[in-house]
């Protein structure tokens, strides 16, 4: 039965995809940090699963509905609460690995998406009203999210950088992370409680098995079975090829010589959903230095029973490289699917962010009926 220290041991932050009321206030989320947990990530269709899914927040909702609050301010307080909750869990994480590790993040409304300067003011809104260290802010890596990365980052605001399918597109944010540490070197922070240079964080989330997902019927098509719930164990290896070619460039030296924080790749969406792969698939095989799991609570579980901790993340690249080099023989144009996948990324992100408002309506309702 592997621990989280095993995967620790080999330079992998694991972090808790999944946050609701009850689970901090029973004790079970500083059980997890006292078991290796480092951090936790959130995202609307998690806050929908326990807000409308659950009697957790039903008296809170019933005492702001009668004070005539609306739905938006009723869901925003509910949610930073259970963030800064969250994150004074995490404070010590956060202070002991000096401020690598022990974040929470919190989604920009998502339908700000293609919105470039309503998510930097959404953005910096967020941070301050949780008021807390260790909140990262998620921003998706669109092209109207990518300026206002290094926006947010400019003004001292840690970024968790989401809804990333294609290295270009992680290249890019990259770019955006640096940029965002230039200006915040040379002017400051100017949110309140913003970082420095030297304090402020951010990760890349590298969304991977929905690739897997997306690729299943052109591989059958063309022939090429054999590489089904391969390719984007392929993509996050070479995406992690650039994570070090970046990290070794001039320019992010002189930015680490400045006490930079380096933007670690974390890999999202790591629950398989073909039952044909192995359920610990997308943790097993990429384990490597300065990156972050962020693992939902079933594939944790099934990892903890069955996983295997190992130094996978650097191995086969070469093979993983001639896979990836396969596609456009097989008539697969990777950059549309991932352009796509964001896309729809996007979207999904929407739906229950509308479901989670519609639910707190009815909850209103009913609750004051």
């Amino acid at each position: 039965m592997p621990e989280l220290a095993e995967l620790e041991k080999f330079g992998q932050s694991v972090w808790f995809d999944f946050i609701r009321r009850s689970l901090i206030t029973s004790g079970e989320l500083a059980g997890l940090v006292a078991q290796g947990v480092r951090g936790v990530t959130s995202n609307p269709a998690i806050f929908e699963k326990a807000i409308a899914g659950t009697p957790d927040y039903d008296s809170e909702i019933q005492s702001m509905s009668a004070q005539g609050k609306r739905v938006a301010e009723i869901y925003e307080t509910l949610a930073l609460r259970d963030i800064q909750l969250a994150a004074d869990v995490l404070l010590p994480v956060y202070r002991s690995s000096q401020a690598v590790d022990g974040y929470v993040s919190l989604e920009v409304d998502p339908l700000l998406a293609r919105d470039t300067s309503r998510t930097i003011a959404e953005a910096r809104r967020l941070y301050e009203a949780v008021g807390r260290p260790n909140v990262m802010i998620k921003i998706p890596a669109t092209a109207e999210g990518l300026p206002a990365v290094a926006e947010t980052i400019a003004a001292g605001v840690n970024v968790n950088v989401t809804l990333i399918f294609s290295i270009e597109n992680y290249t890019a944010v990259a770019d955006a992370y640096m940029a965002g540490l230039e200006a915040l070197a040379a002017n400051g922070p100017s949110a309140r409680g913003g970082h420095t240079v030297e304090g402020v964080a951010s990760v890349a989330s590298f969304f991977v098995s929905r690739l897997d997902t997306a690729l299943e019927y052109d591989l059958d098509r063309s022939g090429a079975g054999e590489l089904k719930g391969r390719m984007a164990i392929a993509n996050c290896k070479l995406a992690y090829a650039e994570f070090n070619r970046i990290i070794g460039s001039p320019r992010w030296q002189a930015l680490a010589g400045r006490g930079a924080h380096l933007q670690r790749v974390l890999w999202a969406s790591t629950s398989t959903k073909n039952p044909a792969y192995p359920d610990t698939l997308y943790v097993d095989e990429l384990v490597g230095p300065q990156t972050v799991n962020t693992i939902p609570p079933e594939t944790l579980r099934a990892f903890r029973d069955h996983g295997r901790a190992a130094p996978t993340l650097t191995r086969d690249l070469d093979t993983a490289r001639a896979q990836i080099a396969r596609l456009p023989q097989l008539g697969i144009d990777l950059d549309r699917v991932t352009r796509r996948l964001q896309a729809d990324g996007v979207a999904a992100f929407v739906k229950p962010f509308q479901a989670l408002m519609a639910s707190i309506e009815s909850k209103c309702r009913q609750l004051n009926a």
